[in-house]
């Protein structure tokens, strides 16, 4: 890993957007926030994004429109991480043969990017296949935990209980009847040098993690926090105390995940660090569910204890299992 250099809010403040306003992702939407950050860690390299179909591909590039200031292209739901993988082999070729627009850079930033449809389900494969060959590119899963820009239907990333409209609440089943797919040991597994969870809450940790993620060699994954107001079902201005909300509850803890002497490092960061050091800190999950309407069922017209019981559960054993990792 080269040497990282800092980037402040302030700092990131005065760079120039290369994902700019103008698109019509919702308001509250937690895509532009994320989006916006990654790219302003990018900016001291030159950079390529490629994004598969989702909201954030359609609700920036609306033709003949674009809010990208980067090369950018569109892929299918399921080849972003393919599509990734022939821009980094392209731009190694033209290193080799000294000629091409960027055949003169040490490095170039290819960043992926993808909902949770298009990988945790769709595009899953093409994920591993580019991780075991070991291209050198930045995937970003940006995780609102359901196909939002095609109706609002389940995927593998969608969170136990959840209302969706395939996964709908009511007499027959209680939401979504599975746990939320553990995305990031796969990725682990893939035995990569770098990867990371964000949360737009916490600007800092997320500069702090991509700046790093930019300056590691290989395949790198960002798994990102992405509070959706129209499927989750909450008031716009709440995207970011939902957010907040759910690294609190440990719903998604923030942490990094480096491979130093061939073995992955587990390591918490920011609130999540906290929480392990003051345990009485960490709220119920009920505080987090309660802000939602995808998961109003779960208390009227009266709490299902049950169920409620089996979520908190869940989620404290798959909190400890990470506090192990980090230990």
């Amino acid at each position: 890993m080269s040497k990282v250099s800092k980037l402040t809010l302030k700092e990131a403040a005065q760079i120039e957007d290369t994902l700019t306003s103008g698109h019509r992702l919702c308001a509250g939407c937690a895509h532009p926030i994320i989006g916006r950050m990654i790219m302003k860690a990018a900016s001291d390299k030159p950079t390529i994004v490629t994004n598969a179909t989702g909201c954030l591909e359609v609700a920036t590039t609306i033709f003949p429109f674009t809010s990208w200031k980067v090369p950018w292209l569109h892929n299918a739901f399921e080849n972003a991480a393919a599509n990734a993988s022939g821009i980094e082999a392209t731009w190694r070729a033209h290193r080799r043969k000294g000629k091409g627009p960027l055949a003169g850079y040490d490095d170039i930033n290819v960043i992926a990017f993808a909902g949770d449809g298009g990988t945790y389900d769709i595009g899953i494969q093409a994920l591993s296949g580019a991780l075991e060959r070991g291209h050198h590119f930045t995937y970003v899963l940006m995780d609102n935990e359901a196909y939002m820009n095609t109706g609002i239907q389940r995927s593998g990333g969608t969170p136990l209980a959840a209302s969706t409209t395939t996964s709908p609440a009511g007499s027959v089943i209680p939401g979504k009847t599975q746990w939320k797919k553990p995305i990031m040991d796969i990725v682990v597994a893939h035995e990569i040098p770098y990867a990371a969870s964000l949360n737009p809450a916490w600007p800092q940790d997320v500069l702090d993690k991509c700046r790093k993620n930019f300056s590691v060699q290989g395949p790198r994954f960002l798994h990102a926090f992405i509070a959706c107001t129209r499927g989750w079902r909450y008031p716009t201005s709440d995207t970011i105390s939902v957010s907040r909300l759910a690294t609190q509850t440990c719903v998604f803890p923030l942490y990094e995940v480096e491979r130093i002497e061939g073995r992955p490092v587990w390591r918490l960061s920011g609130p999540s660090a906290a929480i392990a050091r003051r345990p009485e800190s960490k709220k119920p999950v009920e505080d987090y569910l309660k802000t939602q309407g995808r998961f109003r069922h779960l208390f009227r017209p009266k709490p299902d204890e049950e169920l409620l019981k089996a979520i908190q559960e869940g989620v404290d054993h798959r909190w400890e299992m990470l506090l192990e990792k980090c230990e």
